[in-house]
C-alpha cells in the first residue's frame, strides 16, 4: 500500500478513534493469539507501542502529520501481524456492528478490556512484556488500566448500553459470535457461555 497520512486529516474525530481502535485491537489479539508466530509478534508489539503513544495526539491534534503517519503504520502493521489471528473482541464486535450498525472500531474499543480480563489467565505474562515494552510497568494490570485510561481520555463508550446497544440480542450475539471467523484465534475458548459472560460484563460495565 501506500499510506498518506495527510489523506486522513480531514476525518471525523469520531472516526479517527474509533479507526485508530480498530488498528490497536487487531495488533492486540494477533499478540495474544495462540500459535507460534514471532515474526507477527514483533510487529504487533511496536503497533500497539504506536497507537498507545500517537492515537492520543491524533485526537487532540488533528493536522499532527507525525502522528497520523504513524497511526496509518499502525494499521498496516496490525494487517499484517493478524495473520496469526483475532480473538474475541473481533468475534462480539461483528455481530454487535451487524445488529446495531455501531462503528466496528468503536466496538472493539468497547469491548477491549472486558476482553482482556476475561483471557487474563492465558496471557498475563505475555501483557506484562508488553506492558514492559510500551514503557509501563511491567504488569497486567498497567497496560489494562493503560487501555482504560485512554478510551476514558478519548470519549470511548465504557458500556454496551452507554453506546446505545441494548441486550435484547444477547443470546443470538452469543450464537453468533462463536461460529465467528475470528473466535478460533482467542488465548481459551470461545464458548458461547463465556461470550455471553463479557457481553454482559461489556453491557453492565463490570471490570
Amino acid at each position: 500500500v501506500i499510506a498518506d497520512p495527510e489523506l486522513t486529516v480531514g476525518m471525523p474525530a469520531f472516526i479517527t478513534i474509533g479507526t485508530g481502535f480498530d488498528a490497536l485491537a487487531h495488533c492486540l489479539e494477533a499478540y495474544c493469539a495462540p500459535g507460534y508466530h514471532p515474526l507477527a509478534d514483533g510487529i504487533a508489539v511496536e503497533g500497539i507501542r504506536l497507537a498507545l503513544e500517537n492515537l492520543p495526539r491524533v485526537a487532540a491534534n488533528p493536522n499532527d502529520i507525525d502522528a497520523r503517519g504513524n497511526m496509518m503504520s499502525t494499521a498496516a502493521m496490525g494487517a499484517t501481524a493478524f495473520q496469526k489471528g483475532l480473538g474475541a473482541i473481533h468475534a462480539l464486535s461483528h455481530p454487535v456492528g451487524a445488529l446495531y450498525d455501531t462503528h466496528h472500531g468503536m466496538t472493539n474499543a468497547v469491548f477491549m478490556p472486558y476482553v482482556l480480563l476475561v483471557n487474563r489467565d492465558a496471557i498475563e505474562a505475555r501483557i506484562a512484556r508488553l506492558a514492559a515494552y510500551c514503557g509501563l510497568s511491567p504488569t497486567f494490570d498497567a497496560f489494562l488500566h493503560a487501555v482504560t485510561a485512554l478510551r476514558a481520555k478519548l470519549n470511548v463508550p465504557h458500556t454496551l448500553k452507554d453506546f446505545k446497544v441494548d441486550d435484547t440480542k444477547r443470546d443470538l450475539i452469543g450464537d453468533m459470535a462463536i461460529v465467528d471467523p475470528t473466535a478460533g484465534g482467542n488465548p481459551i475458548t470461545l464458548t458461547r457461555e463465556l461470550a455471553l459472560e463479557i457481553f454482559d460484563r461489556a453491557y453492565s460495565g463490570r471490570l
